[in-house]
């Protein structure tokens, strides 16, 4: 028998929700580059002649990865806990250390050693992403004449390199200990790389002209 005592109070109707005496709770609105992607959705399928709405490419996921460096070799803790908090700030999601599955002699590496820091982002916190980079990072960065448009992997994903971790807004420069890159992948469900290139661009991601 369950005991009665020990059961929760339910709350009186209307409290503990916001949005009024009814106890609705307010929709929280979706990413903007969510809403962007509806909007020029119409227009890609048309673009590259698809049949079916289905078919018209979206983003799948943003991976970014970050490596420790010289920390792998000099045993720095603080460089490493700077490059997990760094990740873990420009993301919102907490970072995972990458651990090296073998030894390789030549590059100095142990099974078992850290050697860096990822994060994989989905859903709303990848739309979110993917805004701020286009719009707020990618600008910042210093001589900037475009993306390169053949960083394409054949299968529809893009990789690109950033030197610096500052061109995000939520890292302080001044604050900052030791300067270090990441590399970041945008995974899309694009069966080709023009047609991955097509979706990115109508996202806003600046290329170059090949």
């Amino acid at each position: 028998m369950v005991d009665e005592a020990k059961q929760p109070e339910s709350a009186p109707k209307g409290e503990g929700k916001k949005g009024g005496d009814k106890g609705e709770s307010r929709k929280v609105p979706p990413p903007r580059m969510r809403i962007k992607y509806e909007e020029v959705r119409t227009q890609l399928k048309e673009r590259l002649k698809l049949r079916n709405m289905m078919a018209v490419p979206k983003l799948q996921k943003i991976s970014l990865n970050c490596g420790f460096g010289r920390a792998t070799t000099e045993n720095t803790p603080k460089v490493m806990e700077q490059c997990l908090n760094d990740l873990t700030a420009i993301t919102g999601q907490k970072a995972v250390l990458t651990i090296a599955r073998k030894s390789i002699s030549n590059f100095k590496l142990r099974e078992g050693m850290k050697v860096g820091c990822r994060v994989t982002l989905r859903g709303t916190q990848m739309y979110e992403f993917f805004d701020r980079l286009v719009n707020v990072a990618i600008p910042r960065i210093r001589d900037f004449r475009g993306l390169s448009p053949r960083s394409f992997d054949g299968h529809g994903n893009y990789s690109m390199g950033l030197q610096e971790q500052t061109v995000f807004p939520e890292i302080e420069a001044d604050k900052v200990d030791a300067i270090h890159g990441m590399d970041i992948t945008v995974c899309t469900s694009a069966r080709s790389d023009d047609d991955a290139l097509a979706l990115l661009k109508a996202l806003g991601m600046p290329f170059r002209d090949r």
